[in-house]
């Protein structure tokens, strides 16, 4: 049987795939396809888990509006018997009990029934049952990037918000912290590239409206104007949590106090902040590592009553949290909860409201992470021997991972975690010496722990930098949630780690994040005793095992383009430019009204009926009178506030709609308002003074813009310019870098490099041409493969077409043959596209396909400059024949 957020997926898709249809607000359909390239469908911002996330949130809050998760759990599973299950109510008392009683009264034992709860392990389900508001859990693994999910959620919610005032959309945000470490990671949502997510015409009003807020200690007030819209508060949660004692004595800033009120000043403090986010409408909370939030932790805690001895549940901890929730639920309109953790279970518990799962495992075969299979190292031995442990660990990395470097120069590092301080002094003289045998400096080892100097902290910090030196971290009770370092590629645990909150697993994973262009595996070594400890942790936090990690290949790979020939001349071209322009001043008549004809009546007509039985028709009621006709006022409108009005709708000057008003009704009368509404549409008939004007015009081409790259500067201190691409594990024999072409003595081509071809065939039409180009190299100025490069803010070329949906899409060709300039006019272009035999009658893709009619608009507006050639092939390769076009426009142009 599926769970929830299985099916939720399987409904999103199905959503996806219609192009993401909503009658009542379609913009949400331009948010989302603007995530993805059309032509290449390569994602422009969004990683995968980030888009299937937003795709999922809206189909919640559009397709399923907004629910309670537990009445999506009564809409997705209608019969009681699959319910039971997904619910984990499978336990043969629990059977009886819904028999006799019912189910109502099974949801209202759970609420209540405290020991029932603890004996069949329902905290979770209880969890969801009791919250009065819709509460949803996005579990992502880590490395997914859960805080730009996060500010993509918030920044699409503007954006609707803004685009439909009156709609159900958010504005404002809380963000919830559990710790300061984790608000500083939070920062994040102040430095993401906001207009990757918005398109243009909604990133501006987003941009303008938009106001971010970190709460400070010593500040007793949240700095938001009471009552605004487009807030994002990003707090900790002990900041406006309701209960008093959580306030620290640096959060009372200059409130001045007398000895023994000091609960009243903390008490202030915490309202005052709960006072300012409940005024803001229209409130989304997020809450951000929700496993520190969530299960039986949430709920408190089973021990021993001191009075009666009997076993009882105590509500405690973390469980102030959701109060301030239900606080700001009752005291403003709630829209929903977002919750984030990298886990949908709790000690094997399934939490209930689960919408999205997307686990380690996924992470590695999407790139997402570091691929670890075969690399998890378990070593056994006897305590007294893990120096030769030590030993080994640092002589197997430097033997494997010595010469290995990021993209960017950083080398890859070892983090060796210890129990204790003690631990990590005895078994430092094995680290040296080990490294010195491997020919390292004992140099490159820098240590974190509770006793580290402020040098070796802003050395540890810096471990991000390429040009650290410190290769080998020691740590204890360091290093773990929070900490990003990807140049990170190996972890060795050392000693069984004996503490709590999944150490184990945060230090073990620590490894696994991933960077663009990187594909060499991360490796885990582990003592026997941290192995089974790590292997429950994983399937409690994941339900995941050490095997499922050794065996998990990674599907996609990723890359980093760089670009090599920057200077390259535009393509130019003639286009046809659409403008809608204003009509000649003499073209446009006066403004002339007349006067609506009465519609509509001001009276009122009244009639005494009884209730009698006739012959002559079925109807009972019978009029006793006649008709009394009662003169009622008309609803009317001042002349100058009607004209007011009709001028702000549309944009003329007041005194000329002014004069019209007083020439029709006469000066100091009122106008009806049902005249309005006629008076508006003959000043829209008279006022439609714009028409569509058509023109050629020439239009530089950038074949490639570097100001759309990430620019970097190389070791010489030249400008380098880079951008991530992913592909298919499949498709690497397709990545083709500018070194595997041997004879290539024109230097033809790979204006970047490596080339990403999407098929076989076009590789080989670009081999085949570079040979042919070389015997010809006086001929041409060069061939550009411009297929994959399709980001708008990359290239400029493209040309656009509409879909059989109606909506405008951009289509860039595989290939641009130029030969060089001649006699002072610039060389012709052979654009070249290749497709399977199989598409040549695809009505987007096909030999008459939109894309084809598009381009050859641009060939027959160009014929001196353009030509266009469609290549389809049947098998993997083109032959001669099928470049017989191409060699031909070489030799003749």
């Amino acid at each position: 049987m599926n769970n929830l957020h299985q099916l939720l997926a399987q409904h999103t898709k199905e959503w996806r795939e219609a192009g993401y249809p909503c009658e009542d607000y379609p913009v949400i359909s331009e948010i989302l396809e603007y995530q993805i390239e059309p032509e290449t469908k390569i994602l422009k911002f969004l990683r995968k888990p980030q888009l299937w996330a937003l795709e999922i949130y809206w189909y919640l809050r559009l397709v399923e509006k907004t629910p309670h998760i537990f009445d999506l759990y009564n809409s997705y599973f209608p019969k009681l018997r699959e319910k039971r299950q997904v619910l984990g109510l499978t336990a043969e008392a629990i059977r009886d009990f819904i028999e006799d009683e019912g189910i109502d009264a099974l949801w209202e034992r759970i609420k209540t029934d405290d020991s029932f709860v603890r004996d069949f392990k329902l905290e979770s389900l209880r969890e969801t049952l009791t919250l009065d508001y819709p509460s949803y859990i996005f579990a992502l693994a880590m490395g997914a990037g859960k805080t730009i999910m996060m500010a993509a959620i918030i920044a699409t919610e503007f954006g609707m918000a803004l685009e439909y005032p009156d709609g159900p959309f958010v504005q404002n945000a809380l963000v919830f912290a559990p710790g300061k470490t984790i608000i500083e990671s939070l920062r994040e949502i102040s430095q993401v590239p906001y207009q990757k997510i918005l398109p243009a015409r909604l990133y501006k009003p987003f941009a303008a409206s938009a106001k971010l807020t970190f709460t400070r200690d010593g500040e007793k007030d949240l700095p938001v104007i009471r009552g605004s819209s487009f807030n994002v508060v990003v707090t900790n949660t002990e900041k406006i949590r309701i209960q008093k004692e959580t306030i620290r004595k640096n959060d009372l800033g200059r409130i001045h106090f007398s000895f023994g009120d000091e609960d009243k000043a903390f008490e202030e403090v915490a309202n005052l902040r709960l006072q300012a986010i409940a005024s803001l409408p229209r409130l989304a909370v997020f809450s951000d590592e929700a496993h520190h939030t969530y299960g039986q932790s949430l709920l408190g805690k089973w021990e021993n009553d001191r009075v009666t001895g009997e076993r009882v549940f105590k509500e405690a901890g973390i469980k102030k949290v959701r109060k301030t929730v239900d606080y700001l639920a009752a005291n403003t309109d709630l829209v929903c909860v977002v919750n984030t953790t990298g886990t949908p279970y709790f000690e094997r518990q399934p939490l209930k409201d689960v919408v999205i799962w997307y686990g380690l495992s996924e992470g590695i075969a999407d790139g997402i992470l570091k691929e670890l299979a075969g690399n998890i190292l378990d070593y056994g031995f006897d305590a007294n021997n893990t120096g030769q442990f030590i030993t080994e660990v640092i002589t197997d990395f430097f033997s494997d991972y010595a010469d290995v470097r990021l993209p960017n120069g950083a080398p890859a590092r070892l983090a060796i975690y210890f129990p204790q301080t003690d631990d990590l002094d005895e078994m430092r003289p094995y680290v040296e010496a080990a490294l010195v045998a491997c020919g390292q400096s004992p140099a490159v080892i820098i240590k974190n722990t509770s006793e580290s100097t402020k040098e070796e902290i802003d050395a540890f910090n810096r471990l991000n930098d390429p040009y650290s030196p410190h290769r080998v971290v020691l740590l204890v009770n360091k290093g773990t949630e929070g900490w990003n370092c990807p140049s990170l590629f190996a972890c060795a645990l050392a000693r069984k780690l004996k503490t709590s909150n999944n150490f184990v697993l945060q230090a073990a994973t620590r490894c696994l994040r991933q960077v663009p262009g990187n594909n060499v595996k991360a490796r885990v070594y582990l003592s026997r005793d941290n192995r089974s400890i790590l292997d429950r942790q994983l399937q409690e936090t994941y339900g995941e095992t050490i095997a499922d990690l050794n065996q998990a290949g990674r599907e996609t790979r990723s890359s980093t383009i760089r670009l090599r020939k920057i200077k390259m001349p535009p393509l130019v071209v003639t286009r046809i430019l659409r403008t809608v322009t204003r009509k000649h001043v003499s073209e446009i008549m006066p403004l002339s009204l007349s006067k609506p004809k009465s519609s509509g009546s001001d009276v009122i007509t009244k009639a005494v009926l009884t209730l009698s039985e006739q012959q002559a028709t079925f109807s009972v009621l019978q009029q006793l009178s006649d008709t009394v006709v009662i003169e009622a006022a008309p609803n009317t409108l001042d002349l100058y506030t009607a004209a007011v009005k009709l001028a702000m709708d549309y944009r003329l000057d007041l005194w000329v709609v002014y004069e019209q008003l007083v020439e029709l009704y006469g000066s100091g009368n009122e106008i009806p308002l049902r005249h309005l509404a006629e008076l508006a549409r003959q000043i829209e008939e008279q006022t439609r003074h714009y028409q569509v004007v058509e023109e050629k015009v020439d239009v530089a081409l950038a074949l490639v813009k570097p100001e759309g790259f990430v620019r970097e500067i190389g070791v010489d201190g030249s400008e380098v310019y880079t951008a991530e691409i992913t592909y298919p594990k499949d498709r690497e024999h397709l990545l083709t870098h500018i070194k595997d072409i041997k004879d290539n003595a024109g230097a033809f081509g790979f204006h970047y490099t490596p080339y990403n071809f999407d098929s076989n065939p076009e590789k080989s039409f670009f081999e085949q041409m570079l040979a042919h180009l070389n015997l010809h190299p006086e001929e041409v100025e060069d061939i550009y493969f411009t297929g994959a490069l399709t980001d708008p803010d990359k290239t400029d070329f493209f040309v656009e077409y509409k879909d059989d949906k109606g909506k405008w899409r951009r289509y860039t060709p595989d290939f641009i043959i130029r030969k060089k300039d001649s006699d002072g006019k610039p060389g012709r272009c052979l654009i070249v596209e290749i497709k399977a035999e199989r598409e040549r009658n695809h009505p987007l893709d096909g030999e008459n396909g939109r894309k084809a009619l598009a381009l050859r608009k641009w060939e027959e507006l160009n014929p001196d400059r353009l030509q266009y050639e469609m290549i389809f092939t049947a098998t993997d390769t083109v032959s001669m024949d099928q470049i017989k076009t191409a060699r031909q426009f070489i030799k003749r142009g």
